[in-house]
């Protein structure tokens, strides 16, 4: 027998995923979320083909911790490699559990469903999943039930329109725009420097202001509750004029990522480690990489709505993960679980932990105190300064060739402050205010989710062909500023680091870059993606680049199991750095949407180009030198590369999620391509149009 999907293992009731009634509907649970990715159409989709029903009388209920399964997180790229995976198993079963209670009512013979309609084979007579519903007991568990046969594939994938774009281009979907009767608007005070520590400020004065009809204070957290929003954010205002601070400690002297990661003492492991003689090498190459602190910097900042009934709480939120921020919220506000209810909406999408988590604490405080339901929703400064941040990296590469070209060892070091601390991980609770308030709630060890998936150790394996390979991590407690989960993780730093270096040992041979990496690898679907990006690109070995024209080449297997991806990118660099064109080939198993696929790919290859080329958190002795997008820039519309996308299409493979695989090839791939474009390599990122010119100077 196959192997239960984990998410359905440990959610066993298939009416806690599927509901089937008299409405002609048919209402499906993920515990997955809708962040702008389209994973909510992926699964309806998946729903649809298994238990053979059009689309549209498919419902999907949003995510809530009192209906839905617990399937953990939306991240990862898991949302269809898990997710999809559970749905299509549970609608399988309940298909067949119909099937049987319709043979009972249409005779003996083959059945089968089309349009939610039984029928037997050669026979017009048919009944439908609706007029069944009241015979068919989905209060099972599928533990007890035997493996269904699955049908596979989704429903006309190439036109499959999302299901929540509707809603999105009106605003009804967005819990900014969310009103609940009687609500009232919250807004936070924290500090300008991450050990801040609030001491006073003028109470009476705020208390007093227009619209005002709660100040909380409680610690070192501070909020007002006010009628109108623009109301509480005049009271902050006022109040921050009058705040003192005590400082408990001060940030390093530098921001220089290699600098203040030397002066932290790393919890290291050594986690592959090839035994053998030392290899004869023709070439011995050495070179360090490294990424600063990256802000997640979505379009909308965050928001949470949170609503009080005697002891029990209602929150809105746009997190990642409803059921462990239902954990984190009880453990804050001294409740049990059952009297928190998580109910998520829709925010601007997220990439990672972004402050959607602390800010459903920071409302629940407000409400409790005010007596009234509270939207808090956090300032851009806010969201730039005390949103957990992706975390910086150092890498540190030595790599052998010998004399035939062959890379024969390989030693990979990363360091790296936590890529997780979301709620759920570790024995503390990490929420902001929680930290804040008195007594205060200490946030969990420094954590990582376990290999092969990983944190700041992801992608650390190449899959290529290494001969004698070392692979060590060194995980460093939290660093200047609050780090966790953001788009792949390690990925893109570890990524970026192994192509750039696999492209500085093709140099050091003599050899092609995609020539070099084909050479080293016996896996055909990694060679598969490489020969088609390079093909799609019309790569040619002969192109010598240089004067500012330059394209360079990147590839990585997400996680090592995941999706496979390569691109190639081309530039043109004068006083400033262009990238023209980003060819990309992807092979993720079965593709459930097409065109979200494609989707996520874009918007992946986007992402990563900023992260490249643009963006660092910094900080100054004064504290966040980052408040406002002119401190933080990204990547413009004008500015975007076109994009050309190759899908391997696989039916009958396991799907595999696309959203995290493009970060590390894509960054690589432009880095390569300056060099070959200037002869100059840049090793830390972002990849500033100053810092190739220092380089450049350096010669």
């Amino acid at each position: 027998m196959t192997k239960l999907p984990a998410n359905l293992a440990l959610n066993p009731r298939l009416g806690r995923w599927v509901s089937i009634d008299g409405s002609d509907f048919i209402t499906i649970r993920t515990g997955k979320v809708e962040l702008g990715q389209g994973a909510v159409t992926a699964i309806a989709a998946i729903a649809a083909k298994e238990l053979g029903v059009d689309l549209a009388r498919i419902r999907m209920q949003p995510a809530d911790t009192d209906t839905s399964p617990d399937e953990g997180y939306t991240a990862g790229s898991f949302s269809v490699e898990h997710g999809g995976a559970a749905m299509r198993w549970v609608c399988a079963m309940v298909r067949e559990l119909f099937a049987q209670r319709a043979q009972t009512v249409l005779g003996e013979g083959d059945i089968v469903v089309q349009a939610g309609v039984f029928t037997r084979a050669q026979s017009n007579e048919g009944v439908s999943y609706w007029a069944l519903a009241a015979d068919v007991d989905l209060d099972q568990s599928t533990a007890d039930l035997p493996e269904p046969r699955m049908l596979g594939g989704t429903i006309d994938a190439g036109h499959l329109q999302r299901l929540d774009l509707d809603r999105k281009l009106t605003g009804a979907a967005f819990i900014q725009d969310m009103a609940l009767p009687g609500m009232h608007y919250g807004r936070v005070m924290r500090g300008a420097h991450p050990r801040d520590r609030l001491v006073s400020f003028d109470i009476d004065k705020v208390a007093t202001l227009p619209g005002v009809v709660a100040v909380v204070v409680d610690g070192s957290f501070m909020g007002v509750v006010a009628r109108r929003d623009e109301q509480a954010l005049r009271a902050i205002d006022v109040a921050g004029r009058t705040a003192q601070w005590q400082r408990d400690a001060e940030l390093p002297e530098t921001a220089d990522t290699h600098a203040w990661i030397a002066a932290l003492t790393p919890r290291s492991t050594t986690f592959l480690a090839d035994e053998g003689p030392e290899p004869v090498a023709q070439h011995r190459h050495h070179a360090a990489y490294s990424r600063g602190f990256i802000a997640h910097a979505s379009i909308g900042p965050s928001c949470a709505i949170a609503a009080w009934d005697a002891d029990q709480v209602t929150v809105w939120s746009h997190s990642q993960g409803i059921h462990p921020l239902r954990g984190a919220l009880a453990r804050a506000l001294h409740l049990k679980n059952d009297s928190v209810r998580v109910i998520h909406a829709q925010g601007a999408g997220c990439y990672g932990h972004n402050g959607a988590d602390d800010v459903a604490l920071d409302a629940a405080l407000l409400a409790r105190t005010a007596k009234v339901p509270v939207m808090c929703q956090w300032t851009r400064a806010d969201e730039l300064s005390w949103s957990p941040f992706g975390a910086a990296m150092r890498v540190e590469l030595d790599g052998a060739v010998d004399a035939n070209g062959q890379i024969v060892e390989w030693r990979h070091a990363v360091w790296s402050p936590p890529h997780l601390a979301r709620p759920g991980f570790g024995d503390g609770v990490n929420l902001l205010a929680a930290q804040q308030i008195d007594p205060p709630h200490p946030p969990g060890p420094p954590s990582e989710a376990p290999r092969p998936y990983g944190g700041g150790d992801r992608n650390a394996v190449p899959l290529y062909n290494l001969g004698k390979r070392s692979i060590t991590h060194h995980l460093l407690p939290q660093g200047p500023l609050r780090s966790s989960a953001l788009r792949s993780l390690g990925a893109h730093c570890n990524v970026f680091a192994i192509e750039s270096f696999m492209d500085e040992l093709a140099a050091l041979a003599g050899i092609d870059p995609v020539e070099f990496r084909l050479r080293h690898l016996d896996e055909p679907r990694a060679e598969a993606v490489i020969r088609a990006a390079a093909e799609l690109a019309q790569w040619d070995p002969a192109d010598k680049g240089g004067e500012g024209i330059g394209r360079g080449i990147g590839f990585s297997r997400y996680k090592n199991h995941g999706a496979y991806y390569a691109a190639v990118a081309t530039v043109e660099i004068t006083d400033v750095i262009t990238i023209k064109d980003v060819y990309g080939a992807l092979d993720a198993g079965e593709i459930i949407h097409r065109d979200g696929t494609l989707n996520q790919i874009e918007g992946g290859v986007i992402q990563a180009a900023s992260w490249t080329l643009k963006e660092q958190v910094s900080w100054t002795s004064d504290g966040f030198a980052v408040r406002a997008w002119d401190d933080y820039p990204i990547l413009k519309f004008s500015e975007i590369p076109r994009i050309q996308t190759t899908i391997i299409e696989r039916p009958g493979e396991f799907a595999l999620g696309a959203g995290e695989c493009a970060a590390g090839p894509v960054a690589a791939a432009i880095g390569n391509a300056i060099v070959h474009a200037l002869g100059v390599r840049g090793r830390d990122m972002p990849l500033t149009f100053d810092r190739l010119e220092a380089a450049i100077n350096a010669q």
